[in-house]
């Protein structure tokens, strides 16, 4: 039986069905860990994680390293956010050799259409309610996570335009996403029964899903735009021969919209390029990023918006770190707004923290108010349901890349609005139950490396915080320099807590709420820790901290 090995900097997945694999992950840069280009006696290990990693070690050793596990090869789809290291179209373009039915451009089905087509009947229907309604059925042999994906990339369409994928009853015109040979799309809507060929080894990524939807949407590649040569130059001399029809412009209607080098549509700068030099170049300035791989652009998002003539107030905020504002700030807010950020980092977990926060108060928020959703959509469970008046929200984190913010107001008095930022934590989250149970990624298995993790807990008002910590192993060290945990807002915080530490007594809020931090160096990594909350009236709540332990460094930061 044959062993596949992988290095993660090269960010290749090889699938061999029925077959087991061995993944083999290490962060030598150079490159010179003993894992590189080796062969192993086994074929049933899973993975081993090796970083600075020894150059002289027997294959004996080597096997026993690793983590055995029973994971097959067909099972293991690559289900990420984003289309591995390179953009969008060029995986496309990987997965979609020996392709069996011929395309346009690449991935187009139907050699037909515009950039936004101009034609009424080549686009879904609008209801009377304003949204534009595409039923669609998935085929048989997509993963429950791979479903869940294609959801919660739908729900990104459904929270900033007003196209609704729906599942199909029984339209005559659907869309039918089947796992077949390639990632491919017709052109608008065809009618009946209208195939979206998105495999399930290889296309299943956002910016993928959300390329081939836009193309049964009705738009085309950006490039194709009857005004890209006044935005980038094409370089035949670069193109492999018969290649030359993928980059022929068309008659577009281009919706009165700069042209979009960050969208999902466009091709990147080295496509179907006969010799690895580049057949595309922005102009004027050829560093000018082209071909993404995250998903939908800000354009994008108001293109679908003008052909399909939806009357939102959405908003896009895709950078790894920002700032929110509400309409006018610091001014008065509009009377009947209803409008959604949606914030969509590149990697991680989103972080929301408010600065400024000033929405007219009424009994419940009932009148103007903010909600906050922990995904993409207002389908996604609630961090913060109604708030208004004047008091900061409390910092806020979602459990993915994705949170989604909604504005209510009425029509009667108004305040200056808000302002917020946003950025990114590798692991953490906002909790409001009651009582929950959390611990440091991968317990009781060790943590992993370079980890700074943030977990805020906050109470109603009038309540106090009780966390226990039942497990605490972090590297030890004599000052806690390298991994530690920080709490913060209790009767004996702020302290920097790491070593093997058995805590005999319960931290106390100084308010209703507490933040943990969890920060991991480069090296030895532990077991981590496992903590327990709940809410209480502070005379519920036993206030003293003596601490019995094996060793325990600690310092005021």
């Amino acid at each position: 039986m044959k062993c596949i090995f992988f290095n993660m900097t090269l960010f290749s997945w090889v699938f061999i069905p029925n077959n087991w694999i061995k993944f083999v992950i290490f962060n030598d840069t150079k490159k010179m860990g003993p894992f590189y280009k080796q062969v192993f006696h086994k074929c049933h290990f899973i993975i081993l994680q090796c970083n600075i990693c020894k150059q002289n070690v027997s294959p004996a050793e080597k096997d026993a390293l690793a983590t055995e596990g029973t994971v097959r090869g067909m099972e293991m789809p690559v289900l990420g956010k984003k289309s591995g290291s390179v953009d969008v179209f060029t995986q496309i373009s990987k997965v979609n050799r020996g392709i069996r039915v011929p395309t346009y451009q690449g991935d187009i089905l139907r050699p037909k259409g515009r950039s936004a087509m101009n034609c009424t009947e080549c686009l879904w229907p609008k209801s009377t309610d304003g949204t534009v309604i595409v039923p669609y059925n998935f085929s048989s042999n997509y993963s429950a996570d791979q479903l869940a994906l294609f959801k919660s990339t739908m729900q990104e369409y459904e929270s900033l335009t007003c196209v609704r994928f729906v599942p199909r009853a029984n339209e005559t015109d659907f869309l039918s996403i089947v796992s077949d040979n390639g990632c491919a799309s017709f052109l608008g809507k065809v009618g009946g029964d209208q195939t979206v060929q998105l495999d399930s080894y290889g296309c299943i990524y956002r910016g993928i899903i959300q390329h081939e939807l836009n193309h049964a949407l009705g738009f085309y590649h950006e490039q194709s735009r009857s005004d890209r040569d006044d935005y980038v130059t094409i370089h035949t001399e670069n193109i492999i021969p018969g290649y030359e029809g993928n980059f022929n412009k068309a008659n577009t209607n281009n919706l009165g919209l700069e042209y979009d080098y960050s969208s999902v549509m466009h091709y990147p700068g080295d496509a179907f390029s006969k010799n690895g030099n580049l057949t595309i170049v922005p102009k004027p300035d050829p560093t000018v990023p082209i071909g993404q791989r995250d998903g939908l652009s800000i354009l994008d998002v108001s293109k679908i918006n003008r052909l399909y003539q939806c009357d939102v107030c959405s908003n896009l905020l895709s950078n790894t770190n920002g700032t929110m504002i509400s309409a006018n700030y610091p001014s008065a807010y509009p009377n009947n707004a209803n409008c959604v950020w949606l914030i969509r980092i590149p990697s991680e977990q989103v972080t929301l923290q408010f600065q400024a926060f000033d929405i007219q108060s009424s009994p419940g928020c009932v009148s103007d108010y903010i909600k906050i959703y922990d995904g993409p959509s207002k389908t996604s469970p609630v961090l913060v349901d109604r708030a208004c008046g004047t008091g900061l929200i409390p910092i806020q984190i979602a459990s993915t890349n994705q949170m989604l913010v909604e504005f209510v107001s009425d029509g009667a008095v108004n305040g200056t609005g808000f302002k917020a930022t946003y950025g990114s934590v590798q692991c953490g989250g906002a909790f409001y139950a009651p009582n929950k149970t959390f611990t440091s990624p991968g317990y009781p298995a060790n943590y992993d490396n370079n980890l700074d993790c943030t977990w805020t807990i906050t109470a109603p008002v009038g309540y106090k915080i009780s966390l226990n910590i039942s497990d605490f192993e972090l590297e030890d060290n004599r000052y806690c320099m390298y991994d530690y945990v920080i709490i913060y807002n209790t009767t004996r915080s702020p302290v920097q807590n790491c070593g093997s530490i058995k805590f005999s007594s319960e931290f106390v809020s100084t308010s209703n709420s507490v933040m943990i931090t969890f920060h991991s160096d480069i090296s030895i990594v532990k077991r981590g820790f496992s903590a327990t909350y709940r809410f209480g009236e502070y005379s519920d709540i036993d206030p003293s901290w003596i601490c019995k332990h094996t060793h325990v460094h600690f310092k005021i930061p």
